[in-house]
């Protein structure tokens, strides 16, 4: 799984630093926009043919991982 992550690249002089899909110029966001709109997989891929699968799977995988944190309760 971790092999994924390595999909996802950051610099800071592309997308403003966003994080992207193997240096392209796709964020991890546009992937979970498209997911959001409620595209399949299948339809992604369609639209962005530079995309694999397991591009898609890493940005949600990279999503996950940002939004893992300690729950407080007060």
């Amino acid at each position: 799984m971790s092999d994924l992550l390595k999909r996802i690249t950051v610099n800071p002089k592309q997308c403003g630093g966003r994080p992207c899909i193997r240096g392209m110029r796709i964020r991890v966001s546009d992937v979970l926009d498209l997911f959001a709109a409620g595209l399949s997989a299948e339809q992604i891929l369609e639209e962005m043919p530079n995309l694999e699968a397991d591009d898609l799977k890493a940005a949600l995988l990279y999503a996950s991982r940002k939004l893992k944190h300690p729950v407080l309760v007060a």
